[in-house]
């Protein structure tokens, strides 16, 4: 009776397979659009007559309104749906991308970055829909598999940008192909077999009592925003009665309609990150924020690094740069099978991927020769990508699935203000050496360290992981 139960609700889920599929998908075209553009951005802003000053401040306009944006884009994900805040991400990008095709001004240029800076963060929900999707388990390899679909496209477009720039009016042509990929990404979430991968509320509560005769945590993991999260029988089936809300994993949930008052969503986007923001979570992106830092450094003037300590030639420089990117990409794929050496002890993996990454940065700072750069950026793309991962399966874990999209948006805020910061402190470590960079990075890879030796034993009780759900008291 147990497996029979079990496996309706399998059946449920028998569109999740092809979903996360595209999703993979729409990762990787996502920032093979992206990836055309970015490099050409600061050549066609100073066609435009921008100062480098000028140039400066629009570059960094992108740059504040993530800051700001992530985490708000990602609590309005667990509103409303993930389906309709995709779309919604996606065609806005869209729009942007193509506005940015018809600049001719600086003006005009700043205009098509807003909606852009706004909205661009489809890969945040498709990570938060992935989770919702998947179980705890099955979370990391999922999750690295996405990262290395989506790293690959980042490493594809430059080339095709590249091509298209040689020819006249490249750089429209370049901004017209990426509001094109996306309006494609647009149509294909839109299409994506939904209803198959909603589990509903009382189907769910009905296997409460089987669920441990099932050996598989999907079939106790109600997959909520996958599709429409304005229906309302989701809080009505069980007790056939509108429900004012629900506890589901510690967090009280409320579904709230894409079509409901702005006012009510706003409000509801407000709790969550609230609860996020008074949720004992400071330890964990602290160490985000560190490590974020420390990774920019390392890349921060690699090239110019490279050029005054080993007389290295830029093309040579590149083809270094290729490499470790390309690794990079490989190592998504490491993610599960690391995760299932370690015994799905992520906080035991996260303190051994941050002292890996330590050490390989005081390797490249302190190098003598450029291979010993070169076996320094093998393994240190592998580290960085299991470290990611490794961080924000923990945020999950922690926080809980249930607010995972504004989760992994507080997250990308933290990133984003490592990126605010990395810049300034770069130009002052360059000061006084070349290896000031990567040196400064040491010393914040060193402190991450620490923090999660002092914090591991307080997340780690009798070695099993401690889930503290947002909404609950310690």
């Amino acid at each position: 009776m147990n497996n029979q139960k079990c496996s309706t609700l399998f059946q449920k889920l028998g569109g999740r397979t092809r979903i996360i599929q595209c999703i993979y998908v729409v990762g990787f075209m996502d920032l093979f659009g992206v990836s055309m553009i970015i490099p050409l951005l600061s050549h066609h802003v100073k066609a435009l007559g921008a100062s480098p000053t000028v140039a400066g401040i629009v570059g960094s306009t992108y740059g504040i309104l993530q800051l700001f944006s992530s985490t708000i884009v990602g609590g309005w994900s667990d509103v409303v749906g993930r389906r309709y805040s995709l779309l919604t991400c996606l065609l806005l990008s869209a729009f942007g991308y193509g506005l940015l095709g018809m600049s001719t001004s600086i003006a005009l240029f700043v205009l098509a970055r807003i909606p852009v800076g706004l909205f661009k963060h489809s890969l945040s929900i498709c990570r938060a829909l992935l989770s919702d999707l998947v179980s705890d388990s099955e979370r990391p390899l999922v999750m690295g598999h996405f990262n290395a679909a989506s790293s690959v496209g980042f490493i594809l477009g430059p080339v095709v940008g590249g091509y298209l720039t040689e020819h006249e009016g490249g750089f429209y042509t370049s901004s017209f192909t990426c509001a094109s990929i996306f309006l494609i990404n647009a149509g294909l979430v839109w299409m994506l077999p939904w209803s198959e991968a909603l589990v509903h509320l009382n189907d769910t509560n009905s296997s409460n009592n089987t669920s441990k005769g099932c050996h598989d945590n999907n079939c106790r993991k109600l997959v909520q925003n996958g599709t429409h999260a304005d229906k309302q029988n989701l809080a009505e089936t069980d007790s056939g009665s509108k429900a004012p809300g629900k506890h589901r994993g510690g967090l009280r949930w409320r579904e709230v309609s894409l079509l409901q008052p702005a006012w009510k969503q706003l409000s509801s986007v407000s709790s969550k990150i609230h609860t996020v923001a008074s949720s004992d979570m400071w330890d964990l992106f602290l160490v985000r924020l560190l490590m974020a830092i420390a990774i920019m450094l390392y890349y921060s003037n690699f090239s110019l690094a490279m050029e005054e300590r080993f007389s290295l030639k830029p093309k040579v420089t590149g083809y270094l740069i290729s490499y470790s990117s390309t690794l990079g990409a490989l190592a998504g794929f490491l993610v599960g099978p690391v995760t299932k050496l370690y015994g799905n002890n992520m906080p035991a993996l996260l303190l051994h991927s941050t002292v890996l990454t330590c050490s390989l940065i005081f390797l490249y700072a302190a190098a003598p020769s450029v291979w010993q750069v070169l076996l320094t950026s093998t393994f240190f793309a592998i580290s960085t990508s299991i470290g990611r991962t490794c961080i924000t399966d923990l945020e999950l874990q922690r926080g809980g699935v249930q607010a995972s999209g504004t989760l992994i948006g507080a997250g990308q805020s933290v990133t984003a203000v490592g990126r605010v910061l990395a810049p300034l402190l770069s130009g002052l470590a360059q000061e006084f050496s070349p290896c000031g960079p990567p040196s400064l990075g040491v010393v914040l890879a060193l402190a991450a360290v620490g923090l999660l030796l002092i914090r591991i034993p307080k997340w780690d009780g009798r070695g099993l992981t401690k889930v503290v759900k947002l909404g609950k008291s310690k």
